[in-house]
């Protein structure tokens, strides 16, 4: 992380110098001053991300990213928004909420004013440029999901993986030899966020241990598009008897594409959602994999309070080795007391 010194010898001038022209107390000559400020922006110089500053100007605040295309909604977001809120408040501290889709300019922002004391990010992309800044900055972070590097900073995370390779295995378990596994969406695969290719790791994981015939296909956020790509896949050949589903803001087209294929659920066809929001299936009772929304948003807040802790010499418990931070990876579970019914005509 750059400092006042570093900028002082880029712009050619005093350390005191940069502190006047920051702070405006003393008349400093315009060409000095564009000097420093070039300096600065070269440097990416947030006097206030400090951690001296941290531990005089507290603000109380937790930031959290979620980047978001406007006018779209996953209910998702707002879950965990109210469940890190509420995280939050247990340990005195507020929410900022940003949805800005290029995060890493309002995460500079936020870090360089003293808006926030520590930011939660989440929808993390493998190579996510905000895990980059944040490091740069040494801004105290934790991740609602997984870079490419499980040390760069704390994070916690559904399984994935092993979310969907358990929905799949129980689903073949059940006798179900044709499966669709509907994957997240086109444009997040694209992305590369954290779930989605974890999701497609689960499922060739379970291809090869099942045996069995998995057809893996990307969703779509256009509900026309989607459920055209339904129609599609029931009626491939040989036509699958379940379809697990990773991409759940698309379920309630699904299931109404189903129908009107005059498809029963589960006797004609078996669905197993991953991921589902608890108490979100709109009255369906459905074989399922929960997302632990409550035990992820306590966790990643724990993770960003003990962040702050480190960065303003405070107390931490457990502290890790030297560049590796703490992380929490929690194992799937499907609902109890639903089973998967087997195909029609299945003995």
């Amino acid at each position: 992380m750059a400092t006042i010194k570093d900028v002082a010898e880029r712009a050619g001038v005093a350390p005191s110098t940069v502190s006047y022209v920051l702070s405006g107390s003393r008349k400093i000559s315009e060409d000095t001053r564009r000097a420093v400020q070039a300096a600065i922006a070269e440097l990416g110089y947030h006097p206030r991300a400090s951690a001296r500053t941290l531990r005089s100007a507290r603000s109380d605040v937790l930031a959290l990213a979620v980047p978001r295309v406007p006018g779209a909604y996953r209910a998702v977001d707002g879950r965990f928004a109210i469940d890190i809120s509420d995280a939050a408040r247990s340990h005195g501290y507020d929410l900022l909420l940003m949805t800005d889709l290029d995060g890493v300019g309002g995460l500079r922002r936020v870090a360089g004013s003293g808006l926030a004391d520590a930011t939660v990010l989440m929808a993390v992309e493998e190579q996510d440029p905000r895990i980059g800044a944040m490091r740069e900055l040494g801004f105290p972070t934790a991740l609602l999901g997984r870079g490419d590097d499980d040390s760069a900073l704390p994070w916690v995370d559904l399984d994935w993986e092993a979310a969907v390779a358990l929905a799949l295995r129980e689903t073949a378990a059940a006798g179900h030899r044709h499966i669709v596994f509907l994957a997240s969406a086109e444009h997040e695969i694209a992305a590369r966020r954290g779930y989605a290719v974890h999701g497609l790791d689960g499922a060739g994981r379970a291809a090869k241990e099942t045996g069995a015939d998995i057809r893996v296909h990307p969703s779509n956020g256009d509900p026309d598009v989607l459920r055209r790509r339904v129609r599609e896949l029931l009626g491939s050949r040989p036509a699958p008897t379940a379809l697990v589903v990773q991409h759940l803001h698309c379920l309630p087209h699904l299931l109404a594409e189903v129908a009107a294929a005059g498809l029963r659920v589960p006797e004609d066809l078996v669905v197993v959602p991953v991921g589902t929001l608890p108490d979100d299936l709109g009255g369906r009772i459905l074989p399922r994999i929960e997302l632990p929304v409550a035990e992820m948003s306590l966790a990643v807040v724990e993770l960003a309070v003990k962040a702050i802790a480190s960065a303003t010499g405070g107390r931490t418990d457990n502290h890790p080795a030297p560049g590796v931070h703490p992380h929490r990876l929690i194992a799937p579970q499907m609902a109890p007391g639903i089973t998967i019914e087997p195909p029609k005509g299945h003995p």
